[in-house]
């Protein structure tokens, strides 16, 4: 696995920090791969430091990596024929992505932009291959992250289909908490979502209008579930937001 993208990695991009290598390595799924495997997509690998807004992947090209965020968050979206912005998924660190078009050598079928300083971590579609083709557990492995991502997509429209608004968007912050929940320094019990999303961003989640989304967190903030603050949103009682999650199933 000696490949030219590895050697120019060593050479001139980044490595990743100590914090950027825990996140790959504490993934889900990766996680669960062998050790030798591992070693082998590691090593294979290059790493991309990305500012706020910055291009990652565009719809319509040809695939070439394979890629991981690191750090950051990865923005998901497509553009409809009218020109409005549809955001499908922030991807966040330990999570792999763009694989599908590598398997089936269509183009790409999404943007991905960096939300906020973003790292990704590379690999080659060259290196991806030899990597499958030297290790049979790879297949396996990416049959059950597609096997999840499929119950993540089934579960998402059947939320979008079932579920009230309310109950859709605590489940959102629920899943934000998990992903990127860091204490409050001002409330012990509290949690602070550190990715920031502006509401219109929030909404274009839940397939709902911005205006929707600002009355049902005002209404959270009455409650004293949440509280809304310049630069992003605290979840002052969780046990209260599993409860509207709940309530709402």
């Amino acid at each position: 696995f000696a490949t030219q993208s590895l050697k120019r990695q060593t050479m001139d991009e980044p490595i990743l920090t100590m914090e950027e290598r825990e996140s790959i390595n504490a993934g889900r799924w990766f996680s669960t791969l062998s050790p030798s495997l591992r070693h082998d997509i590691l090593r294979c690998a290059y790493v991309k430091r990305h500012k706020d807004g910055e291009l990652i992947a565009a719809r319509g090209e040809p695939p070439e990596q394979w890629i991981a965020c690191a750090k950051g968050a990865v923005r998901v979206s497509s553009t409809s024929v009218s020109g409005k912005l549809i955001t499908l998924t922030y991807v966040e660190p330990g999570i792999w992505f763009g694989d599908v078009s590598i398997f089936d050598g269509d183009r790409r079928t999404h943007d991905a932009y960096a939300h906020g300083e973003t790292t990704t971590l590379n690999v080659a579609k060259a290196d991806f291959k030899k990597i499958l083709a030297s290790h049979v557990e790879l297949y396996d492995a990416m049959l059950r992250l597609h096997a999840r991502r499929i119950r993540q997509l089934f579960g998402l429209v059947e939320d979008l289909n079932t579920l009230p608004l309310r109950a859709r968007l605590a489940k959102q912050l629920n899943h934000l908490l998990r992903s990127y929940g860091v204490p409050s320094l001002s409330d012990a019990r509290a949690i602070r979502i550190s990715l920031q999303l502006a509401q219109e961003e929030l909404a274009q989640l839940l397939g709902a209008s911005r205006q929707r989304v600002n009355q049902e967190l005002k209404q959270m903030e009455r409650e004293q579930v949440i509280k809304i603050e310049p630069g992003g949103l605290t979840v002052l009682d969780r046990e209260a937001l599993l409860k509207i999650v709940n309530s709402d199933n």
